[in-house]
């Protein structure tokens, strides 16, 4: 039987912040009962409405008497028939107590966060309730407050384990389909987030950064060094693009007149586009190091391995973070020799 929403019930965005007031924000628009969670400064900002955009030229704007925005937990996760956490991964034991504190028992909770793990984490505070794993592949920029620009492609995917429920979520600008093997498919992401770290640590926009080799050859290492050890304990990423994981380093080394050559087609990013890491030092917010390289770094400790590529770049994103000075903006050779 496929799902669908019980009569009165709504979906709610725990935690609508970039990627959560995006996919609120389609949802919402194609008709769908949506409640975005968020903080009260973003709710005064989208007092005005909710302006949302992608590289395709798509062009949208959801009025604010088509807006449900709620800043109390206990008043958004009332009558939430399913729950899409969208906050970082280390805001995901705090969600977890405010669901299990005010959502309704059979409320379905989907998490679309970065790193692995965190469904399971939610599972653990939430015995009983059905959790399913989530991942989204793309960045949405934030020109300004209220405008959430989608400044990359890529399909989410959620577990196939409820029959309809990719379907009811798939809408213009958020296409969802389920996958067999949601382990394989957030490894596969996290191959690509490694990227996350060195585009904060550069300051530099994705599309620029990522078109210098000396950047994308820090990439490639720390991706060699994760599929060693994922070969290690038997996972096999899933492949996301039209490039094999395995392949990837191989791409990224390339001199930057072949990456362009073959990489244009396979990759398209926004010049807006920036990583969430970059913005959280920016913000001088925690960032979510630990959920990327730092989950490389604990299975290495796990299988007896080493990846010190990973280790040097969690290290000076945590000495970033603890500076307070907001972006180091490094160059690649910087990052290197540190």
């Amino acid at each position: 039987m496929a799902f669908t929403l019980p009569a009165g019930r709504r979906i709610a965005i725990a935690g609508a912040g970039s990627i959560g007031g995006y996919a609120g924000g389609c949802l919402a628009l194609a008709g769908l009962p949506v409640t975005l969670l968020l903080r009260p400064a973003l709710a005064t900002a989208l007092a005005g409405g909710l302006h949302l955009s992608d590289l395709d030229g798509v062009d949208r704007v959801l009025s604010p008497d088509a807006l449900h925005l709620e800043t109390e937990p206990a008043i958004a996760f009332a009558d939430a028939g399913l729950i899409l956490v969208t906050v970082k991964a280390t805001d995901t034991d705090a969600m977890a107590a405010l669901i299990a504190t005010h959502a309704p028992a059979d409320a379905l909770i989907v998490s679309l966060q970065n790193g692995i793990g965190n469904a399971d984490r939610l599972k653990a505070h939430l015995p009983g309730r059905q959790v399913l794993a989530g991942m989204v592949p793309f960045n949405v920029a934030r020109p300004t407050e209220s405008h959430f620009h989608r400044a990359t492609t890529g399909e989410v995917m959620i577990a196939d384990t409820v029959p309809g429920l990719a379907e009811m979520l798939n809408v213009p600008g958020w296409k969802v389909i389920a996958h067999p093997d949601m382990v394989s498919v957030q490894w596969g992401k996290l191959l690509l987030n490694l990227n996350n770290a060195l585009n904060a640590l550069s300051g530099l926009p994705l599309a620029q950064q990522l078109g210098d080799r000396r950047w994308r050859r820090l990439l490639a290492a720390q991706q060699r060094e994760t599929l060693t050890l994922l070969r290690q304990a038997g996972i096999r990423p899933a492949r996301l693009g039209r490039i094999s994981p395995t392949w990837l380093p191989f791409l990224l080394d390339l001199p930057d007149f072949l990456f362009r050559r073959l990489a244009g087609a396979m990759l398209r990013i926004d010049p807006l586009a920036r990583s969430s890491m970059w913005e959280d030092l920016q913000k001088h917010r925690p960032t979510e190091i630990d959920a990327l390289q730092g989950h490389v770094l604990a299975l290495a400790d796990k299988l007896g391995g080493e990846a010190p590529v990973c280790r040097r770049v969690h290290t000076l994103v945590k000495q970033a973070e603890h500076s307070g000075l907001g972006v180091p903006s490094l160059s690649a050779v910087s990052a290197w020799r540190r």
